[in-house]
């Protein structure tokens, strides 16, 4: 109100000096731009009321009579009616204009906060995760002290309003709660406006999660048929193989005219192949209850060396040749003594048939806050792009298509999974064509006890 008094003012006053120039009842008109501006910025009504107080204030201080609201001539009459009827045309013009602007420019917010809720609700993150950035974007942009989103069907409480969102099958999805005392205004806006948005990005978001899911559980599946594929091809071969060769045996002892040395090769075939299908089939249980999350360790304080000395031994009846260094002071570690027999006697077992007939090494020493065992060959070593995958159940390598080296693919997805469950970690460290070391530590524990 008082921008159109000073306004009106203004108008008045620059007509003084305008008088000298031009008629009187011509200058009405700069009373228009004072119309224009309140219209505008306040509005038709108070466009209206500045059209008013121009033609009076027009009247008064510059149509003779001067200082009276009266009109000597009646032609003036014709031109204040004529200006009235010209400034509440602009001033309706004006307010036309004006409206459509904050249409527009709430529009554009509309906008603005679609594109917005998209990107919080479909930009990765879980749609539940996502909704409370998305309720905080409807507050702000809404101008409401705080509102919250929630999946499924929620009754509105003591303070706030429950607005249903639903799917296009009619179903609700999700819950808008805002506060209970919003104008009706807003309320008719969210209603209006935001909502409809909202529905349907949320029921795309939940229709997303539901996609991810699927395609988790089939990667999922899919990595089972990898493993259930690569179990029976080991069951074809690795397990066929000695079984053929115990039939074969078995069938060859029933003839008579074999010899006492011919009788007793055959049996040592048949003990020598059952004890490779033994040995297969523990493999295949240890990776069974890895994988099942059954093969918990009993931990307790063991010396590495006394481990390793134990799988060496084990392996010494195969024909293995290894040498054994542990440093002076290495402490004991808690680790369950029986699983890290096997693991170590998987990787000194897979050093002895790369290592073509020459010697491993396995050394054992202390570094800073860790106990350090390391296995090494001389063999063919393992290409770098296969050392990613090497501890993978029944991967192997390109080295044992060539019919030198066979193995089921399970010694060190065994020895890695036996490791790690004790709390340690196992790396490989391999120069094509000059050997491999498998790097296997444990952390020191307090108290750690001197080993043996």
């Amino acid at each position: 109100m008082g921008v159109a008094v000073v306004a009106v003012a203004a108008a008045t006053a620059a007509i003084y000096p305008l008088e000298a120039v031009s008629p009187t009842v011509a200058l009405s008109v700069v009373y228009l731009p004072a119309v224009l501006l309140v219209s505008a910025y306040g509005g038709l009504m108070l466009g209206l009321a500045t059209s008013v107080a121009s033609a009076t204030a027009f009247n008064f201080f510059h149509i003779p009579p001067v200082g009276r609201f009266e009109i000597a001539d009646s032609r003036n009459w014709a031109a204040l009616v004529a200006f009235t009827i010209v400034a509440a045309t602009v001033s309706t013009m004006a307010d036309v204009a004006r409206s459509r602007a904050v249409e527009a420019e709430r529009r554009r917010g509309e906008a603005d906060l679609a594109a917005g809720l998209a990107r919080e609700l479909l930009a990765g993150a879980e749609t539940s995760a996502a909704l409370g950035a998305t309720a905080r974007k409807v507050a702000e942009a809404m101008m409401i002290p705080s509102t919250t989103i929630e999946l499924g069907t929620v009754p509105g409480r003591a303070q706030d309003v429950a607005m249903p969102l639903h799917a296009g099958n009619g179903d609700q999805i999700a819950t808008l709660l805002v506060p209970r005392d919003l104008p009706s205004e807003t309320m008719e806006r969210l209603r209006a406006r935001v909502l409809p948005s909202l529905e349907v990005l949320v029921e795309i978001a939940l229709r997303r999660d539901a996609v991810q899911a699927e395609v988790v559980e089939n990667a999922a599946l899919r990595r089972s048929d990898e493993l259930k594929t690569a179990l029976l091809r080991a069951v074809s071969h690795d397990l066929r193989t000695p079984v053929t060769a115990i039939v074969a045996a078995g069938h060859a002892l029933r003839a008579r005219s074999l010899s006492h040395g011919e009788r007793g090769e055959l049996s040592a075939a048949v003990v020598q192949e059952g004890e490779r299908l033994s040995a297969l089939i523990e493999k295949l249980l240890d990776l069974s209850r890895l994988q099942a999350g059954r093969a918990q360790p009993q931990r307790e304080w063991i010396s590495v060396e006394e481990v390793l000395l134990a799988a060496r031994d084990a392996l010494r009846e195969r024909g293995g040749t290894v040498h054994l260094s542990v440093d002076a002071g290495v402490p004991a570690v808690r680790a369950d003594a029986a699983q890290l027999e096997q693991a170590f006697a998987n990787l000194l077992e897979n050093a002895v048939r790369y290592s073509n007939g020459l010697a491993i090494s396995a050394d054992v020493w202390r570094a800073g806050s860790r106990v350090v065992a390391r296995v090494a060959d001389k063999g063919p070593g393992i290409a770098g792009a296969e050392q990613d995958r090497i501890f993978e159940p029944f991967y192997r390598g390109s080295q044992s298509g060539n019919g030198r080296w066979g193995g089921s693919g399970l010694g060190l997805a065994i020895a890695k999974g036996f490791v790690e469950a004790n709390g340690g970690s196992i790396s490989v460290e391999s120069d094509p064509g000059h050997g491999t070391s498998f790097i296997v530590a444990f952390p020191v524990e307090q108290p750690a006890m001197e080993a043996a």
